[in-house]
């Protein structure tokens, strides 16, 4: 979940980048930044703490994302100067729905026990732009062996669970009200 201010900063790195035809690769840039914060647990950290100095989190930053677009850098600079480095990861969630949302984009979230084959990917597709009236839509699959079987279907704020889990939860919870 974003802040307000994570998502003031998107909406005007978006709006720069719309202005200078740059929304697409600061779109890329944003959805890197998100990936490799979610992997690496030691840059989070080191945004987050007040010990390390503003000009060592500049340093860490421009040199993982060296080769990236200006609006983004100068994002980048912003959020440090403002002591705000730690929304980096927000501001990149935020820019890339606000993107997302301008395009008619509809982002599906499927979870799995195992990852999915081709045509079962092309089926939920289907269904999700029949159910959506969407156009375009981007599957993004994350995979939980704890599931053991089925899956869970997120399209904004509508989740349906089919997984078998959910169906031995409800089976021990109906058990568990007859005795």
């Amino acid at each position: 979940m974003s802040s307000r201010a994570a998502i003031r900063y998107a909406k005007a790195i978006l709006d720069q980048a719309k202005e200078k035809g740059t929304e697409e690769v600061v779109f890329g840039n944003m959805k890197s930044i998100d990936a490799t914060l979610n992997a690496s647990k030691e840059l989070r950290s080191v945004l987050k703490s007040p010990v390390i100095k503003p000009e060592d989190k500049r340093a860490s930053l421009k040199a993982v994302f060296a080769d990236y677009d200006p609006s983004t850098l100068s994002l980048i600079d912003l959020l440090v100067d403002k002591k705000r480095s730690a929304l980096l990861g927000q501001v990149a969630q935020s820019y890339v729905s606000l993107y997302n949302e301008s395009k008619g984009i509809v982002v599906a979230q499927v979870t799995t026990a195992v990852e999915l084959d081709a045509s079962l990917e092309a089926k939920i597709l289907a269904k999700v732009k029949e159910l959506t009236n969407s156009s375009e839509v981007t599957l993004e699959q994350h995979i939980d062996p704890s599931l053991i079987g089925g899956f869970i279907l997120r399209v904004g704020d509508v989740q349906y669970d089919a997984s078998v889990a959910n169906q031995l939860v409800s089976v021990q919870k109906e058990f568990s009200k007859r005795l």
